[in-house]
């Protein structure tokens, strides 16, 4: 593991293959959390621990700060809602609807707006990818490794980083949305398992144009609609929801975990709401390559009363 102050970016080894690439030097790994490292563990682990313990790095900060303007090249950034003063501080599990691959960026800045730091949960894909891939990790991406011996290594590094006060992005869904509709899939229980066990509030993320940046597929077509839409500049926007209320409800008691899972789904599509005037059936932007295989937690955006 590359072990360091909180500093300028250096050389460093890659996490697998035996190869060697650049990445941003990452703090220490505290003793504490060293023993939650096995002899047999890929070496990001112990990085994304040592990320997640300290405090966010000051270049996340200084690029969110200064340089959030990049995203409105794409589209116009329109963020409503709010987050009390008296959570900005932390810990906080951001719950978001996954329409894109564009809506991580477009979601970081709208939180950055309020003065908090997101740390994002994302792919292994993307967190293997050079140069994007380090810089993620360095701002304290949480890298899911889906349908591998190595999933359960998120939720430590999730652990981690609310413990000391993170404010984490994930998505229920744990991909991008494929319901036909576009409204956002009940999603896993894993989310809601982890808010339970922690007592940490969930703050729904309604979000709704960042599918337009960047398409489904990957192939050219990323490209051409990147570039598009810096001439079309759709509406970006999110919703930043108050608190999914979960107090009644506790880890281990039957079909608790499922209950929460439906209020956070119903709490980010209410958000959705407004956000889909006149697109409530369908959404204006068809993108060709996206799977249609799933079906919506509450299609058209219709939530039952009766809410568990």
């Amino acid at each position: 593991m590359q072990a360091g102050a909180d500093g300028a970016p250096v050389a460093a080894p890659e996490s697998s293959g035996g190869r060697s690439g650049w990445r941003p030097r990452t703090p220490p790994l505290p003793e504490d959390l060293a023993r939650l490292v096995k002899a047999d563990d890929p070496d990001w682990f112990a990085r994304e621990l040592a990320i997640a313990a300290a405090p966010p790095w000051w270049f996340w900060r200084f690029m969110l700060r200064n340089f959030s303007w990049l995203v409105s090249i794409f589209g116009r950034v329109q963020v409503t809602g709010d987050i009390p003063e008296e959570l900005r501080r932390g810990p906080l599990l951001f719950a978001a609807n996954h329409i894109g691959d564009f809506d991580p960026f477009v979601i970081a800045v709208a939180l950055a707006r309020f003065g908090v730091p997101p740390r994002i949960m994302a792919t292994g894909g993307i967190m293997a990818a050079p140069v994007a891939g380090p810089l993620l990790e360095r701002t304290g991406g949480i890298r899911v490794e889906r349908g591998t011996g190595l999933a359960p290594h998120a939720i430590r590094v999730t652990e981690v980083a609310l413990a000391h006060g993170g404010h984490v992005v994930a998505y229920p869904e744990g991909r991008v949305g494929l319901a036909a509709d576009g409204w956002p899939e009940r999603g896993r229980t894993g989310m809601a398992r982890l808010a339970l066990s922690l007592g940490v509030p969930v703050i729904p993320v309604s979000q709704w144009g960042a599918h337009e940046v960047l398409q489904y597929g990957n192939d050219w077509g990323k490209l051409r609609t990147a570039l598009r839409a810096t001439v079309r500049r759709p509406r970006l926007q999110v919703h930043v929801g108050p608190p999914v209320p979960l107090d009644d409800l506790r880890l281990g008691r039957v079909g608790d975990a499922n209950r929460a899972r439906y209020r956070i789904a119903a709490a980010i599509t209410r958000g959705l709401v407004p956000l889909r005037a006149g697109e409530e059936e369908r959404p204006h932007f068809v993108d060709p390559t996206r799977p249609t295989t799933a079906v919506a937690a509450y299609p058209g955006g219709v939530i039952p009363e009766n809410l568990p």
